[in-house]
């Protein structure tokens, strides 16, 4: 049952759960950074064997995110959210630990496990305990969370590595997912779907099947070649598969993927510009550690710190988003915020040379895009889930969650494609640049499409929390 903090505070809600997604975004970025001390520790591996501490993760989370999403609804977001955390954070001591490449590419498994119970559950829980015209706010806030990692990662997982090795970053996380275990269980209340069906079997097969193959692909295209027989058997088996897990979901009492999400203009809209988004986005991050480190000659160090302006708008500036956005609408917010990231990234097209100019190049296109992103991907993620009832919030935050993913990928591959194999100049990025140009342009197009709805202020005092218990 729901405690009066509970009922009474949602803002406790958004603490534990911001912590538990904290801890879920720091470790993805810190392990970029650690990945060569990982190397050194297991030199008679191969760098391409090692580099499934990565992608393994990548491809379980991203596959295992809808189902975990449909799973939130049936058993209940509270006890999801709890045994993520403690799946992860478990997972994580003994990633810690562990003495070969197989045991810690198996447990960094199981981290992406965790990791996919509580992200959808998480949100779920957030939006939930927050009134309809707070709601925006809150998701801006949980933005910010994640800027901050971003913020925090590269320059933390340098120091964490230089001092006490790569294992550090896995024992980081012990101390954030006890105390998020510690108050959640104290101020989180349980919500599930009123049904006693559980999602159909086959079909969370077929979606991780399909996601994993398509994520895989994507992932070893880098390794392998976009032209290899296994990446083009890879890509089409899994969207044959997928194909097939779509029909099965317009068939079944009880589907794991709810299509009618779809039937929503506005949540069609908003992940299809989440999406084309979140390729942009992600080519641009690790499109500019490979322009400051190859072509500007900076350290990984201290390209970490010369990216930090941009998420450190985005801490700044989300909250204000939200803010904002339930005053005005999403709508006019994203058509501007697609036009602030597209102009940044028009400073780097046109300006962005061999010889280093951080103070009149980069640094006004990091506080354009960081400004551009902090209304974009916050205020997406809420247009999105803005006209989905109660009982369709897990499974709606985890669609959204998994197409980032999914572009995150999809962005990574597409890095390296258009950076290609040769010797890299400053005119080798600007195709990236140009990708980055396109994907604001389109949050702007897209979005002028979206209702624009201003949720109206609840009378003071209502309760905004419903548990079901």
């Amino acid at each position: 049952m729901a405690t009066p903090l509970t009922a009474r505070s949602p803002w406790h809600v958004l603490t534990v759960t911001s912590l538990a997604v904290f801890a879920v975004l720091l470790d993805s970025l810190v392990l970029v950074v650690a990945f060569p001390d990982i190397e050194r520790s297991f030199p008679a591996v191969s760098a391409t064997a090692l580099s499934w501490v990565l992608n393994a993760y990548t491809i379980i989370y991203g596959a295992l995110l809808v189902p975990a999403g449909r799973l939130a609804d049936r058993i209940g977001r509270r006890r999801t959210f709890l045994l993520g955390v403690t799946l992860f954070t478990t997972a994580s001591v003994l990633c810690g630990l562990a003495l070969s490449p197989g045991w810690l590419v198996a447990l960094r498994m199981a981290q992406a496990a965790g990791g996919a119970l509580l992200s959808p559950a998480a949100l779920a829980l957030t939006l939930a305990a927050f009134p309809p015209e707070r709601r925006t706010l809150a998701v801006a806030l949980n933005g910010a969370v994640g800027a901050l990692a971003v913020v925090a990662g590269p320059p933390l997982g340098a120091l964490i590595v230089q001092t006490v090795g790569w294992s550090g970053i896995f024992f980081l996380n012990l101390p954030i997912g006890l105390l998020a275990l510690v108050v959640g269980w104290r101020v989180l209340a349980e919500w599930r779907e009123p049904t006693t069906a559980w999602p159909d079997g086959l079909g969370v097969t077929l979606l991780i099947v399909g996601v994993g193959l398509l994520t895989g692909g994507l992932v070893q295209s880098e390794a392998w070649g976009w032209s290899s027989p296994a990446v083009l058997a890879m890509l089409a088996v899994g969207a044959t598969v997928l194909g097939g897990f779509l029909r099965r979901a317009q068939r079944v009492a009880v589907p794991v993927l709810d299509l009618a999400l779809f039937a929503s203009g506005p949540f069609r809209r908003a992940n299809l510009a989440n999406t084309l988004f979140g390729v942009a986005f992600t080519a641009m991050f690790f499109g500019s550690v490979f322009f400051l480190t190859r072509i500007w000659g900076f350290s990984l160090v201290q390209a970490g710190l010369a990216i930090t302006p941009g998420p450190l708008m985005v801490v700044l500036g989300a909250p204000l988003a939200g803010r904002l956005a339930s005053r005005w609408g999403h709508r006019r917010l994203l058509v501007v915020g697609g036009l602030l990231y597209a102009a940044g990234a028009l400073v780097l097209l046109i300006g962005a040379g061999p010889t280093p100019q951080f103070l009149v190049r980069w640094l006004p296109a990091m506080v354009l895009t960081g400004l551009g992103v902090a209304l974009i991907i916050p205020l997406l993620s809420g247009a999105a889930v803005q006209g989905l009832s109660l009982a369709q919030l897990a499974t709606g935050s985890s669609v959204v969650q998994a197409l980032r993913q999914f572009a995150s990928v999809l962005g990574v591959a597409l890095t390296v494609l258009l950076l290609g194999d040769g010797v890299l100049t400053a005119v080798s990025f600007a195709p990236i640049f140009g990708l980055m140009l396109v994907g604001g342009l389109a949050v702007s197009a897209i979005s002028a499409g979206l209702p624009q709805v201003v949720v109206p202020a609840r009378e003071e005092g209502a309760s905004a929390y419903e548990p079901v218990v």
